[in-house]
């Protein structure tokens, strides 16, 4: 009972120390899994901001971005591998007597590529789609569930602002993005048939988009991909130095990494925090062992007489105390997974256990019982063998 209660901290703070970590490395894999959903290295290029009267609307009033702004970043920048000009507006969509009102994304043949976005069935559509204009459409696995249900969509004809489009795919899902919207709830369509028959152009200018989405070559060149791109387009809007940027970059992956730090950062804190339990643990396993040492003075004096060494005597406390924190360590071990296990099951947690973290709880369960069991052991060691004989 007595070693029972000695290990009962050592088991509390390896089983908190896995189910903490498991709960940060979760939350890190969420934000990787969102990160991968938005798509690969990816910049969004927005229009900026108009000015009426010293009053000033939002991102996206000005439309100054055109489609052969886009393809002017593709060419011309080193760092760019994929520039796709896009719109963006929202429509009801009628398949027979069901509708639903959803997003329509315009876009070039290159934005499944950009956003890493395989289809779940049927096929993509071509540039001659997008040079024709042609009425065809992709189907996320939202609107294809509220519209068709279990039924297949592909080849279906559906009505978008009463203009009749084929189905001509299904998009694999793609879950929630890191703000929390529902990616699959969209129609993806040729740009030139979302801009004439669906969401309109601009009078001013016909070649104008809301927003250009460009995928850099490789993660390391987001940054340089992002100047590159800022340089380009001021200089192709004629913009003098003194003049503010008509466009905004957003280098999403400076957002995920914020997130993914402070998820490390929680995950860290909430590990130190359990830690604690186990330095408790080890302050308990070197009282008992003090005892212990106190109990057995006249068996240790008894082992001395008879030829026993001192570090005879500190391997024998050492491996004692080694071995009751090892204990409490595989214990405090089925504990961490079976926490880690509840909070996934009915917290709907992320949880992430891998082999690292059990093996460092373990090994640390181990130096916990070497340091807190070095000095009874030692104190056992250098014990006289004649005084010890004599202890009552």
């Amino acid at each position: 009972m007595r070693s029972a209660l000695t290990i009962l901290g050592i088991v509390i703070g390896v089983g908190s120390v896995i189910a903490m970590i498991a709960v940060g490395r979760g939350a890190t894999q969420r934000i990787q899994d969102q990160i991968r959903s938005i798509g690969s290295n990816i910049l969004i290029v927005l229009s900026g901001s108009s000015t009426a009267g010293g009053l000033r609307a939002g991102s996206g009033t000005l439309l100054r971005l055109t489609e052969e702004d886009a393809a002017a970043i593709q060419a011309e920048c080193p760092a760019v591998d994929l520039a796709v000009p896009t719109v963006r507006g929202t429509a009801q969509i009628v398949f027979g007597n069901q509708n639903w009102s959803t997003v329509v994304q315009g876009g070039t043949p290159d934005y499944l590529a950009a956003r890493d976005w395989p289809l779940a069935s049927g096929e993509p559509f071509t540039p001659q789609d997008q040079a024709a204009a042609t009425k065809v459409a992709l189907l996320g696995q939202t609107v294809a569930q509220n519209l068709f249900g279990d039924s297949d969509p592909v080849g279906q004809i559906i009505r978008i602002k009463k203009v009749p489009f084929t189905v001509l795919g299904v998009l694999s899902p793609k879950g929630q993005s890191p703000w929390g919207q529902d990616q699959d709830d969209l129609v993806v369509v040729p740009l030139s048939t979302a801009k004439r028959r669906v969401l309109g152009v601009s009078q001013a200018n016909a070649r104008a988009v809301s927003s250009i989405m460009v995928r850099a070559r490789e993660a390391g060149l987001q940054k340089e991909a992002e100047e590159q791109v800022a340089a380009l387009l001021r200089q192709r809007h004629r913009l003098q130095p003194d003049q503010d940027d008509d466009f905004t970059v957003r280098n999403l992956s400076e957002v995920f990494a914020a997130q993914e730090a402070s998820a490390r950062v929680m995950a860290v804190l909430l590990g130190a925090i359990a830690s604690v339990s186990l330095l408790v643990g080890g302050i308990g396993i070197m009282n008992i062992m003090l005892v212990s040492v106190t109990e057995r003075t006249r068996e240790i004096g008894l082992r001395m007489a008879v030829g026993a060494r001192g570090r005879d005597i500190l391997l024998q406390f050492l491996i004692e105390a080694v071995t009751l924190a090892l204990l409490g360590g595989i214990i405090g071990t089925g504990l961490g997974l079976l926490g880690s296990a509840v909070l996934a099951r009915f917290g709907d947690w992320a949880v992430t256990v891998d082999a690292s973290a059990l093996l460092l709880a373990f090994l640390f369960s181990a130096g916990v019982g070497i340091f807190f069991g070095f000095y009874p052991a030692k104190r056992a060691a250098e014990l006289n063998p004649i005084e010890a004989l004599r202890y009552e």
